[in-house]
């Protein structure tokens, strides 16, 4: 593994130059926010100004700096009536939601379609499409009044492709993207964008769970030879959210090191 884990890293003696993006005064939602990478988004939108709210069912890690301006919820995404009101309560506690940033998820097991447990597919769907339903479903009710807003939900190369033995998480993302296609052109005449970032393979610990030839694999197919950084996907979203980012909606922005995606 010390060899895949290496080569995971060439490229990141680059020095990371965050651009400077102004969301004072915005609220964001971060689902999944104690992963890391939905923690990465969560500390780059605070970097520049928001306040940010993590929702999971994980504690927050001891990294994220809680406060006025960071503060974390528990909250079950699969659970529709919760979703509504810790929405509710954050939105009065907030005064607003400005942005909605879905990257709760799992990968779930790795297994073929006639051997998939069914609670596992159930699962799976339910954390990554239905949570990212009911959280936007929650979020517009806000948004709607304002006029405007931003929601990004984190969906993967998986969901175009499909990964073989992740039936369910491939399914799961791809209903990420054609959601994120649907709501762009439904709120269009909104000032409501809506987007979808599709990762290859990022530098997680995640990785550190594979096996060394499927991490090869993976990193084959990327021209640029090297993962991505879960910095990578917070620079992405934090560009999105911002008011540099005005011609675009119902968007799937690629994070894939060149890797061709159809």
């Amino acid at each position: 593994m010390t060899t895949a884990v290496n080569h995971l890293e060439k490229g990141e003696e680059m020095s990371h130059l965050a651009n400077t993006y102004d969301l004072n005064g915005r609220h964001a939602v971060v689902t999944g926010g104690s992963g890391e990478i939905g923690l990465a988004i969560a500390k780059r939108l605070l970097s520049c100004g928001a306040s940010v709210d993590i929702w999971d069912m994980a504690p927050a890690p001891s990294s994220y700096p809680l406060s006025a301006q960071a503060t974390h919820q528990f909250v079950d995404i699969t659970n529709p009536d919760a979703v509504m009101a810790a929405m509710k309560a954050t939105a009065h506690d907030a005064n607003a939601i400005d942005i909605l940033i879905n990257s709760a998820g799992i990968t779930g097991p790795v297994n073929s379609i006639k051997e998939y447990d069914l609670n596992n597919w159930h699962k799976t769907l339910d954390v990554n499409l239905n949570g990212a339903f009911y959280c936007t479903k929650a979020a517009l009710m806000h948004m709607e009044p304002q006029r405007r807003g931003h929601i990004i939900s984190l969906a993967s190369i998986a969901g175009k492709e499909g990964n073989p033995g992740m039936a369910a998480y491939s399914v799961a993302k791809a209903g990420i993207i054609a959601m994120t296609k649907s709501l762009g052109r439904e709120l269009a005449s909104t000032q409501i964008r809506v987007h979808a970032i599709a990762p290859a393979l990022i530098k997680t610990n995640l990785l550190l769970q594979m096996k060394p030839e499927t991490v090869a694999q993976n990193l084959a197919k990327i021209p640029l030879g090297h993962a991505g950084r879960v910095e990578d996907v917070a620079e992405l979203a934090a560009w999105l959210v911002s008011t540099g980012c005005r011609f675009s909606t119902g968007a799937v922005h690629d994070l894939s090191g060149g890797r061709a995606t159809y």
